[in-house]
C-alpha cells in the first residue's frame, strides 16, 4: 500500500539522518501490517546503526471511534474499518520476525495515540512518519511528538493527499505553530518536510 516512491522517500530520510548524525529515534504512528516500520529497521541494519530504535505505535485494533474532541472526524468512515485495518500486535511482531528484524531496537507503543504518545519514553526523534488517517490521530501524533523531532529531522505524512481530514490536521498544526518549512510532494498522497528549527512543546 505504501508504494515504491514512499518507500524510496523513507529510505532517503533514514539514510540522511544517519549520515548527518541527526539525533533521535524513528517512529511510525499507524503501522497496519508493519511494512514501513520493518523497512526502517532494515535501513538501520543496512547502515549498521545500533544506536537508534524504531518505535511502532498503533492500537492494533483499527482506527478509533470519533470521541467528540474534533468535529472534523464526525462521520469519518475510516473508523468503521476494524477489519482489515485492525492487525494484531502478534501478527505485526511475526512480520518483523519473518525478516529477522524483531530485536531490542524495535519497541512497541500499544493503544490509542491520545493515551500512549504524550507519555511515550522518547526523548528525541529523527524521523516522524504519520499514517493515522483521521484528524484526531494525526493531530494527537503531531502535538505529542513534533516538538521531539530534532532540527534536520524529517516529518512524513502518508495520507496528506488521500484523506482530507488528515490534510486539515497537518495544515492546522503547521499554521498554529508557524511551521513554514516547505511541504515536498512524494507521490499522489505522501508529503514530507525537513524540520529546520528547534521548537518547544508549548510553541
Amino acid at each position: 500500500m505504501v508504494g515504491l516512491k514512499r518507500l524510496e522517500n523513507l529510505q532517503y530520510c533514514v539514510r540522511e539522518v544517519i549520515q548527518r548524525n541527526v539525533p533521535g529515534d524513528l517512529i511510525e504512528t499507524g503501522v497496519w501490517r508493519g511494512g514501513a516500520s520493518i523497512f526502517m529497521r532494515a535501513v538501520l541494519k543496512a547502515y549498521q546503526d545500533q544506536t537508534r530504535c524504531v518505535w511502532v505505535a498503533d492500537s492494533f485494533e483499527g482506527l478509533p471511534k470519533p470521541d467528540g474532541r474534533y468535529r472534523q472526524d464526525t462521520g469519518n468512515w475510516h473508523s468503521e474499518l476494524d477489519n482489515p485495518l485492525g492487525i494484531s500486535l502478534e501478527q505485526v511482531k511475526a512480520n518483523f520476525t519473518r525478516y529477522g528484524l524483531l530485536d531490542e531496537q524495535v519497541r512497541f507503543l500499544v493503544g490509542w495515540f491520545k493515551d500512549t504518545l504524550p507519555t511515550a519514553p522518547i526523548n528525541h526523534l529523527a524521523v516522524l512518519r504519520l499514517d493515522g488517517a483521521m484528524y484526531s490521530s494525526t493531530m494527537d501524533a503531531l502535538e505529542s511528538l513534533y516538538h521531539r523531532l530534532s532540527p534536520e529531522g524529517y516529518a512524513i505524512i502518508d495520507d496528506y493527499g488521500a484523506i482530507p481530514t488528515c490534510k486539515q490536521a497537518v495544515d492546522d498544526f503547521r499554521a498554529e505553530h508557524k511551521i513554514t518549512e516547505q511541504l515536498q510532494q512524494i507521490d499522489w498522497t505522501g508529503v514530507f518536510w525537513k524540520k529546520l528549527r528547534s521548537c518547544g512543546s508549548s510553541e
